[in-house]
C-alpha cells in the first residue's frame, strides 16, 4: 500500500493558557467555551455536541500524547499548527510549545506551521459576534523588520526540530493571506526579496532551503467565516513570481457554495482541483474539508451549514484526495484536512457525541488500513471503551 502524509490542520484555541484569548472567551477555557454555550439555531441542527474526551487542555502534553497517538492510529500522521503573530509578539503558540514539543510521543506524528496572517476582529467573541459592527483588534501584516524577526524564530524555534515536516528535506511552511503580507512588505518585488531572504537565511541555518506553501482560495473568493476579510485570490503568475513550491486550500467555504449537500460540494471541489493542476505549475496538494457551520461562535443563525456529511460521504471525499494523490506520483503524498479540532466551525476529526469516532475511523479505512504498525497502550485503552459504548 502506498505511504501517504495525511495532515489535519490544528486551531490552538482550545487552551486557558494564552492570557490575551481571556478578552475572547473570558471563563479562561479558550474557545471551549463557545463550544459548551452552543445551541441548536433551527429544526434539525445537529448542535449542541459534546466531545468523547471532554473540555481537555491541548497544551497539556499528556493531552496530546494521548491525541498523537489516536491520530497516528488512524493514520494521520501530521499536524498542521495555525500560527499567530500580533502586536509584535506570537499569539496563541501555548498549544504547539506546551503541548504537542513536550509530548514524549511526538514522533509519531510530524508538523508544520501554517502562518494564519488574518486580521482580527470581533468573531471570536460570542458575546459580540452577532451584531453587526465594525472593528478591528489586530492587524496581521508586517513590515520587513517584523518579517525578518519572525522568519528567524521560526526557524530557530520549530524548523530544525526533528519532528518538522519537510518535503525534500525543506521545511514546509504555509502561508494563509497573501494579500495582508504583500501589503505589509509593501508590494510583490519587495515581497519576493523577503522570501530570498527567508530562504538563505533556512540555508545558512543549516538546513536544505525552504518549502513555501500558498493557501489558495480558488477561482472566487469566499469569506463565510467572518474573519479573513479582503484576503484575496492569488493568480498564477503572483505565484510563479514569488517562487512558491506548492499550494493547497483551508477550508472549501473559502471557494465554492457549502450551503448544501456534501455530495454536491464535492462535485464542485473535485472541479477546483482539476483547475489548480491546470492553471498552476507547482505542485497542488488535494484538500479535505469535513464540513462547516461556524453557528457555535454566534448568538444568532449563521448561515451557510454544510448539509448530510457523514462520515461515510466524508470517507468518498478522503478516498478522492488519495486517488488524486496517486495520480500524481512526482509529488510529495501530501492531503490537508480540514481540521482535527475546528469544533466551533464543524468541521473536525476529533470523537463526539454525535458520530463517534467516525471520521478518525474514515481515514483509517482510506488512508491507513493494512500500513498501520504496533498500537500503543493508548490505543488498546481507546479500542476497549469504543467496544464498551457498542
Amino acid at each position: 500500500m502506498n505511504h501517504y502524509d495525511v495532515a489535519a490542520y490544528i486551531w490552538p484555541a482550545y487552551t486557558g493558557n494564552e492570557p490575551r484569548t481571556r478578552m475572547f472567551w473570558p471563563d479562561g477555557n479558550g474557545e471551549w467555551e463557545s463550544v459548551q454555550t452552543a445551541t441548536a439555531r433551527f429544526p434539525g441542527h445537529t448542535w449542541p455536541r459534546q466531545p468523547l474526551w471532554g473540555y481537555c487542555n491541548e497544551a497539556d502534553p499528556r493531552v496530546m500524547e494521548m491525541q498523537i497517538d489516536v491520530a497516528a492510529e488512524h493514520g494521520v500522521n501530521v499536524f498542521i499548527y495555525d500560527w499567530y503573530w500580533y502586536d509584535n509578539r506570537p499569539f496563541l503558540e501555548q498549544c504547539l510549545n506546551d503541548g504537542y514539543l513536550k509530548a514524549r510521543n511526538n514522533d509519531r506524528v510530524k508538523f508544520y506551521l501554517m502562518w494564519a496572517n488574518h486580521d482580527v476582529n470581533h468573531t471570536w467573541d460570542r458575546r459580540l459576534a452577532h451584531l453587526d459592527i465594525s472593528n478591528c483588534i489586530w492587524l496581521a501584516s508586517v513590515n520587513r523588520s517584523q518579517f525578518e524577526e519572525i522568519a528567524l524564530r521560526l526557524i530557530r524555534q520549530y524548523f530544525t526540530h526533528p519532528s518538522y515536516y519537510t518535503i525534500d528535506d525543506c521545511p514546509v511552511f504555509q502561508i494563509y493571506d497573501l494579500r495582508n503580507l504583500v501589503v505589509g512588505l509593501g508590494g510583490i518585488e519587495q515581497t519576493a526579496d523577503a522570501f530570498g531572504w527567508f530562504r538563505q537565511q533556512a540555508v545558512d541555518a543549516g538546513l536544505a532551503g525552504l518549502h513555501l506553501q500558498l493557501t489558495s482560495w480558488g477561482a472566487q473568493r469566499l469569506n463565510m467565516s467572518g474573519v479573513d476579510g479582503d484576503a484575496a485570490t492569488a493568480l498564477a503568475e503572483e505565484v510563479e513570481r514569488l517562487e512558491f513550491d506548492s499550494l493547497t486550500n483551508y477550508q472549501f467555504c473559502h471557494f465554492t457554495n457549502i450551503d448544501r449537500d456534501y455530495a454536491k460540494i464535492m462535485v464542485d471541489v473535485r472541479k477546483e482541483w482539476d483547475r489548480m493542476d491546470t492553471e498552476f505549475t507547482v505542485p497542488y496538494f488535494p484538500h479535505v474539508s469535513v464540513g462547516w457551520d461556524n453557528n457555535p461562535r454566534f448568538q444568532t443563525f449563521r448561515p451557510g451549514v454544510v448539509k448530510n456529511n457523514s462520515p461515510e460521504e466524508v470517507e468518498k471525499a478522503f478516498a478522492a484526495a488519495r486517488d488524486y494523490v496517486d495520480a500524481h506520483p512526482d509529488q510529495a503524498p501530501l492531503v490537508t484536512i480540514n481540521s482535527w479540532n475546528e469544533w466551533t466551525e464543524t468541521s473536525y476529526l476529533q470523537p463526539d457525541d454525535l458520530h463517534g469516532y467516525g471520521y478518525l475511523e474514515a481515514i483509517r479505512q482510506v488512508f491507513a488500513k493494512k500500513q498501520l504498525g504496533q498500537q500503543s497502550p493508548a490505543g488498546d485503552i481507546l479500542q476497549a471503551a469504543r467496544a464498551s459504548k457498542r
